[in-house]
């Protein structure tokens, strides 16, 4: 069993932006600058946004991040959002999710400029990317890609089953494991909610991109072995003995079925700190196309 080392992979990842960058300053070139926008206080979009903002100096870019206040309204946010995407000295620029629920989130992604939306969430960049056009990827799907190519996991031809169908990593992760590439070519079911039979399509697949958010729902009993796992869930799970009280779990129990699986990523370690490391390398394409 291989552990697809997600923290390491990703520091690698960094080194070689940082290089990039420091050749850049070198030929007098812009320095990359990534924005961030924060609206309101939850405690897991503010330590997302943190870790960004310090992924961006460990690599030499230049970082802002406009912190908004939970009660500020759609119009003044669209303004902000605005005011980056005429600012020719932003590169790339997120607005960190979840938003508070009386903005529309949909409006919001809508309204970034698409040559900035180095999430990948805008239309134009996920219609891009559908047609295998050169594009900013979703940083999530994009790491995990990264991932199966830097361990050189064989996708061509396999049986590839993703759990969860949302926009920001099940659907695009089931377009990009179809295409012609090199973590790629492979035969994709997209599974769900109303997904009858499911232990019957994870026992035959070879690999799994478990992205559900129930922890540890996929079990030993539900996967073959020799199987690929990508757990993208992580959730606080109460837990007395830790320190803190809790412990983070992903969307796989990962004791029973690391037994029987020839790569798995770990929760925490994992999928995190590449979905970071693919924001950045978007930004450096952002940069680079200028």
């Amino acid at each position: 069993m291989t552990i697809l080392d997600g923290k390491k992979t990703s520091q690698d990842i960094k080194l070689e932006i940082a290089k990039a960058v420091k050749e850049l300053k070198a030929q007098n070139n812009k320095t990359p600058h990534l924005a961030a926008v924060l609206v309101g206080t939850d405690g897991a979009s503010m330590t997302y946004v943190g870790a960004k903002v310090k992924a961006c100096e460990l690599v030499g870019f230049n970082s802002t991040l406009i912190d908004l206040p939970e009660e500020t309204s759609e119009e003044e946010l669209l303004k902000q959002i605005e005011l980056l995407n005429t600012n020719d000295d932003i590169d790339g620029f997120i607005v960190q999710l979840p938003l508070p629920k009386h903005i529309d989130e949909q409006k919001v992604l809508m309204a970034v400029n698409p040559d900035k939306d180095v999430d990948g969430f805008h239309p134009e960049n996920v219609g891009r990317m559908a047609l295998d056009l050169p594009t900013f990827l979703p940083a999530t799907p994009f790491g995990i890609m990264e991932l199966l190519e830097r361990y050189n996991v064989e996708t061509s031809g396999k049986n590839v089953v993703v759990i969860g169908r949302s926009h920001i990593v099940g659907r695009p992760m089931s377009i990009l494991m179809s295409q012609k590439r090199k973590a790629g070519d492979a035969t994709v079911t997209v599974a769900h909610s109303r997904t009858k039979n499911l232990s019957e399509l994870t026992q035959s697949a070879d690999i799994i991109v478990a992205a559900l958010g129930i922890p540890e729902f996929l079990t030993g009993d539900m996967v073959k072995d020799g199987v690929t796992i990508i757990d993208v869930g992580i959730t606080r799970v109460d837990d007395a003995t830790k320190k803190r009280g809790f412990r983070l779990a992903g969307d796989v129990h990962f004791e029973s079925v690391s037994k029987k699986s020839a790569f798995i990523t770990p929760v925490p370690g994992g999928v995190g700190p590449m979905t970071i490391a693919m924001l950045l390398k978007n930004t450096l394409l952002a940069c680079s196309r200028k």
